[in-house]
């Protein structure tokens, strides 16, 4: 995995215009880090609101609105869509995609799992569908706010549509990085997705796992699902990010 060399090529794609779609924890996380490099992308959701609020330790950033909650108001496509809500939600967004999606719109999907290109390519017809893998820590506070717990940095495969996301994220406290085996490194992290639901499942904190036994059982689940998902000669794991 490599950092994305912002070339002539990159260059070339001159100030894109960005929509995101799901301003939720993943979403605002992305939208701050556009606008406070000043390239504030179009929002939109499903309830209105005025601006989007990211916090860190460093302070908080306001991202100006409002979020848009009407795709029939929008006019004309944009040359980056990053779709930041859950695949469960893809069907919901897809007025969103229809509006927003022409011939050369790259629609970055900022989604767990490793399906994301198939699960939303049927709603973007003839756009260039760019899977990412999102490692940053973001949650939702009661206010409505995004608290963001550490940097923030995406994995996109090494495919040209890349290109059109590293000019978007240039020099913005989001960075973008290049994997030309993507697919491993999604079921990685995929993976460790896995082994993280056990917190929920117990209601604990990370010091769970310096039990013994809950070291066991977490070396054993992302081995079990990889094991039954595995083809021959595919690597299982990629190296650390």
């Amino acid at each position: 995995m490599t950092p994305i060399d912002h070339s002539a090529d990159v260059a070339t794609i001159s100030k894109p215009t960005v929509a995101v779609v799901g301003p939720g924890a993943i979403g605002t996380t992305v939208a701050a880090a556009l606008h406070e490099a000043g390239r504030t992308p179009i929002l939109c959701g499903r309830t209105a609101r005025e601006y989007l609020t990211l916090r860190d330790e460093g302070g908080r950033i306001e991202v100006p609105g409002p979020v848009l909650v009407n795709p029939k108001r929008m006019d004309q496509p944009v040359d980056l869509v990053f779709l930041a809500v859950k695949s469960t939600q893809v069907d919901a967004a897809a007025p969103w995609l229809a509006a927003l999606c022409g011939p050369k719109t790259v629609v970055c999907v900022l989604q767990n799992g490793v399906e994301q290109e198939s699960t939303v390519a049927p709603y973007a017809p003839g756009c260039s569908v760019l899977p990412s893998v999102v490692w940053f820590p973001a949650q939702v506070q009661p206010d409505g706010s995004v608290w963001l717990r550490g940097e923030a940095r995406l994995t996109v495969p090494d495919l040209p549509a890349a290109l059109v996301v590293a000019r978007a994220m240039h020099d913005t406290r989001c960075s973008v990085d290049l994997a030309v085996d993507f697919t491993t490194l999604a079921w990685r992290k995929l993976l460790q997705n896995a082994v993280a639901g056990l917190m929920v499942l117990t209601g604990r904190r990370s010091g769970m796992f310096a039990r013994t036994d809950i070291a066991r059982l977490s070396q054993r689940v992302p081995r079990g699902r990889s094991c039954r998902r595995r083809k021959p000669g595919r690597r299982s794991a990629a190296r650390d990010p």
